[in-house]
């Protein structure tokens, strides 16, 4: 089914605020005192936002599952996605980022009126770099590793989540059947006419299916392996909205152990991601896309 544009930024909105209820879901599950998971295993914030991501790409991804303004804008700037519905996009992650972190602050309100401490409150809205010892010498430091991370982190998802979209088996066979049928002049960027064709190539469904939960699995090992430094973000809209919301809610809210948002930090996950995943969506066309 050729699903309409607002549909598919409706379900950029959900599938956003999906990743964030079940990342930051993790998260405050960890970070918050009194919870029944306070201060267990940092495997469980990678479970967390690994299912996130996996969640909304396998319910969502026949309609629209970027679910990050980075992705969004590396795969416009290569091509891949057009320029027209860039900002809707990033709009509606955005706002699922700031509904998804509402959510998790409701579940959790009576947790964060236990916490004393000011970065584990933050940690469950935002990142901040493991650095940041809360004085202001230790902001630059902080800001170079925390970007590097970042950086990394962001380009191998990117890369990765390339490659899996790209490269699944069957993939040949479904250009050279959608060259052919652009040729007998199918409208080949209708979702109608993709569909078709996917379906006619036997295992493909199976291969992209399998294709969404190695990413998620990719997700949760880069938060695994990548995330003590900063968290990590890997994402603009993780970040961002969530930390808008820490800034607004007052602390009859988020209680008295909440300071303030970091903002000095806040360029990091946003500009870092931004460029990465620039690199990466050019790099993976340069390389097999030709």
């Amino acid at each position: 089914m050729d699903y309409p544009w607002m549909v598919k930024y409706i379900t950029e909105f959900i599938g956003t605020a999906l990743l964030i209820i079940l990342g930051n879901g993790a998260v405050a599950n960890v970070e918050l005192k009194g919870t029944k998971a306070h201060h267990q295993s940092w495997l469980i914030i990678a479970w967390g936002y690994g299912l996130g991501v996996m969640l909304p790409a396998i319910a969502l991804g026949n309609v629209s599952a970027q679910i990050n303004p980075a992705f969004t804008l590396g795969l416009a700037a290569s091509g891949f996605f057009p320029w027209a519905h860039v900002a809707q996009y990033i709009l509606a992650q955005l706002l699922g980022a700031i509904v998804g972190q509402l959510i998790v602050v409701m579940v959790y309100r009576p947790y964060y009126l236990q916490t004393e401490n000011p970065n584990a409150i933050l940690g469950t809205f935002s990142t901040i770099d493991a650095v940041d010892n809360n004085d202001a010498k230790t902001h630059f430091s902080a800001t170079v590793n925390g970007f590097l991370n970042e950086f990394v982190g962001s380009f191998v998802l990117f890369f990765g989540a390339m490659g899996i979209t790209n490269l699944f088996y069957g993939k040949e066979l479904i250009m050279w059947y959608t060259k052919y049928a652009a040729k007998q002049g199918a409208d080949v960027t209708s979702t109608d006419v993709l569909n078709q064709i996917n379906s006619a190539v036997s295992g493909t469904a199976a291969s992209r299916a399998i294709g969404m939960v190695v990413l998620g699995f990719l997700v949760l090992v880069l938060v695994a392996s990548l995330g003590g430094p900063t968290g990590p973000g890997l994402n603009p809209a993780r970040d961002l909205g969530p930390r808008l919301v820490h800034t607004v809610l007052p602390k009859s809210i988020l209680g008295a152990g909440k300071a303030d948002s970091k903002w000095w930090y806040a360029w990091v996950p946003v500009v870092s991601p931004i460029l990465a995943a620039l690199a990466a969506v050019a790099l993976f066309k340069l390389i097999y896309l030709k």
